[in-house]
């Protein structure tokens, strides 16, 4: 799960002042849709093939976080997202190497606990000469020297690289469980319109070790990260505003993913759900009905005004599962062109009788509609 701007508005947007933004239901439904493929229904997916681009679909994400830690138990999140957007349903006249339908975005975040500090960087760029693409064989996804790098064959190990004003991540990612095929065998319908979907899979678990560098010092980390991948032409549907989404690793070897779509009259949707994966990679997928969210207070960012909760409960009954969700740093809202709160999270609770922990990441779209 995650977040693409509609196209046309990337032919001629500047960089927004952080009072502006574009809203999510904006850039995932509506629009014109002719042309492009939809997620109509599921589909077998090929490997390695379905590790790069797909660009007859309107959006695609190659989504990357996790939670890192030095030696001397200095804690880090990180997030690299690399978007490409469809500008047309097919490609133009080859009559320059610099003409192209496909536009690409990358997000890029740090999180410095210890320091109480978030930083996040907006890039964008065409997917032409060389200044932004993605590629199944070897894979490789970039963004300038923002990149995703594997092997010839495998995805794994992936190399991750991003460097921006004096901060950077150079890490390679080791495959960790299987893969994880969300919703319907990797069908993940989003609304109740046809084609309202995405196809849509994870690596939940990726042990991670490297290096993180902010002014100029260097710190060797490892840690676990969390990929996500998904490509569609539509999401969201009128009715529906944003989400929340939960990307937990827990200490008993078991990882949670959960989006609650919200409702422009602030019900949770119908179409909310997740998945539960246990330490050896069996998935069992979760409904709606099966998760109980609550709000945890409220956090009001300074710079914009905009209100979250502060942190969450979250609950599977069947599970006997009953964890609190909380940022490791309150203000990680991520201040791009598109606006949300994305940061690392520590959990804590009980399985049963057991006392359980773990951490992850919370995305939380915006909770206001924008200008």
């Amino acid at each position: 799960m995650a977040l693409a701007l509609s196209g046309s508005y990337w032919l001629w947007s500047p960089t927004l002042p952080a009072t502006e933004s574009v809203a999510v239901s904006i850039a995932l439904g509506g629009g014109d849709q002719s042309g492009y493929q939809r997620a109509d229904q599921p589909r077998l997916f090929e490997f390695p093939l379905d590790h790069g681009p797909h660009p007859l679909f309107r959006n695609e994400w190659w989504y990357v976080t996790g939670n890192l830690t030095d030696v001397t138990g200095r804690q880090f999140g990180y997030q690299l997202t690399l978007f490409r957007t469809a500008l047309a349903p097919s490609a133009p006249v080859a009559d320059s190497a610099w003409r192209t339908n496909q536009m690409y975005m990358g997000h890029f975040a740090l999180t410095d606990v210890g320091d109480n500090r978030h930083d996040h960087f907006e890039r964008f760029s065409r997917g032409a000469v060389e200044l932004a693409g993605a590629q199944a064989e070897p894979f490789r996804v970039w963004l300038e020297n923002w990149q995703l790098i594997g092997g010839q064959s495998e995805i794994f190990p992936m190399r991750i690289h991003a460097q921006e004003n004096g901060i950077a991540i150079d890490l390679t990612l080791n495959a960790g469980k299987p893969i994880v095929l969300q919703g319907d065998r990797g069908w993940s319908q989003k609304s109740a319109e046809p084609g309202n979907a995405s196809y849509y899979y994870s690596y939940t678990r990726l042990p991670t070790a490297g290096t993180i560098t902010v002014a100029e010092q260097t710190f060797r980390v490892h840690g676990h990260s969390w990929l996500d991948r998904e490509w569609s032409t539509s999401a969201l549907g009128p009715e529906q505003s944003g989400w929340d989404w939960f990307a937990l690793q827990l200490s008993d070897g078991r990882d949670l993913m959960f989006y609650r779509l919200r409702r422009k009259d602030g019900g949770t949707d119908s179409f909310s759900k997740g998945m539960l994966v246990s330490a050896d990679g069996q998935t069992r997928p979760l409904r709606r009905d099966e998760v109980v969210l609550h709000p945890l207070g409220e956090w009001r960012s300074a710079r914009t005004g905009d209100r979250y909760p502060a942190g969450w409960r979250l609950q599977i009954p069947a599970e006997q599962l009953d964890l609190t969700v909380t940022p490791k740093i309150a203000d990680q809202e991520m201040r791009l062109t598109i606006r949300y709160w994305e940061g690392a999270v520590t959990v804590n609770g009980r399985s049963g009788q057991q006392i359980i922990d773990g951490e992850g990441y919370l995305e939380m779209t915006r909770y206001a509609d924008p200008p």
